[in-house]
């Protein structure tokens, strides 16, 4: 049963309910760069600088990706219409707020008036977030990720920002609908899907007692300096399986003391988030926690407040 819900959740696309704006994991190989991943999956070296954004490679003056490193490639997703769906209810839905039909249907080539059509595969944007820095603006976040100033009310309307001047540390969300995959891209992301899907055939709870017995091997590559090798060991659980929240909260726990190690702020601080969602008791103790690691995890606004 496992087996077929989650071909129908991935080979029908949400037949049945939802499928959000999509993106697919991909380990970096070694040789690999961000340019020519995104040559390969894109066929446009341009959408490099998605890769930066989707995974917080920019922050602090660069994260360099190392072999091991699990990425976020962003994609879009796409959804099967059903009777009584409005583009109202799909945008709440599908991107979080009923004001961006309009962008959901314009990005489906007809207008927020005219009712979707039932049985209809439509394309769901990806969300793009950027962090606003010093001198960002929505003029230039328009012209950076859609290639046209004139946009920015677009996103000022898309976030609800009502003319509003960004402050520093604001998140936009840009949604991207030019996201094609080529040959190779398409089977990487097939291949994404594959592995999310395969523990759900019935493995699941296989892979969650492998990973509990090798998380002293992770804990050990921390303690001793090998924060390459924890890295890779960390990604490496964490697209095996499903795993429990406890273990999940283990792994990014180690994730984020080695990110913060290789200067890898933008990851620390999305490890630091993933380990306090999994762990509701998890705490910035200035005690046990180096002040790097503090920093990191209360980065970007209060992501990682105590």
């Amino acid at each position: 049963m496992r087996t077929r819900l989650c071909s129908i959740t991935l080979v029908a696309a949400a037949s049945l309910l939802t499928v959000r704006a999509a993106a697919f994991p991909y380990v970096v190989r070694k040789g690999d760069t961000l340019a020519s991943i995104a040559e390969r999956f894109y066929g446009k070296i341009q959408h490099e600088q998605l890769l930066v954004v989707a995974n917080g490679l920019d922050a602090d003056g660069g994260t360099p990706i190392v072999p091991g490193m699990r990425l976020e490639v962003p994609a879009v997703g796409h959804h099967r219409v059903v009777r009584g769906e409005t583009w109202g209810g799909l945008a709440a839905e599908l991107l979080g707020a009923p004001h961006r039909a309009d962008k959901l249907a314009m990005a489906n080539g007809t207008h927020a008036w005219i009712p979707p059509e039932e049985g209809a595969e439509i394309l769901v944007p990806y969300h793009l977030r950027v962090v606003v820095r010093g001198t960002d603006s929505t003029l230039t976040i328009a012209y950076r990720f859609l290639g046209n100033v004139t946009k920015a009310w677009e996103l000022d309307h898309y976030n609800g920002l009502g003319g509003r001047t960004l402050q520093r540390g604001d998140v936009v969300l840009v949604p991207l609908t030019d996201l094609a995959l080529t040959a190779e891209g398409r089977e990487a992301a097939s291949a994404g899907d594959h592995a999310r899907c395969s523990e759900a055939a019935g493995d699941e709870r296989d892979v969650q007692l492998r990973v509990q017995a090798e998380l002293p091997a992770l804990l050990a590559d921390v303690r001793g300096g090998r924060y390459i090798d924890a890295v890779r060991r960390g990604n490496g659980f964490l697209t095996a399986g499903a795993l429990s929240r406890p273990t999940l909260a283990a792994v990014h726990r180690q994730l984020l003391e080695a990110y913060v190690a290789l200067d890898a702020t933008g990851l620390a601080t999305a490890a630091c988030a993933d380990w306090r969602a999994n762990d509701p008791g998890a705490r910035l103790d200035p005690v046990r926690l180096s002040p790097k690691i503090i920093a990191a995890c209360t980065r970007g606004g209060g992501r990682g407040t105590p």
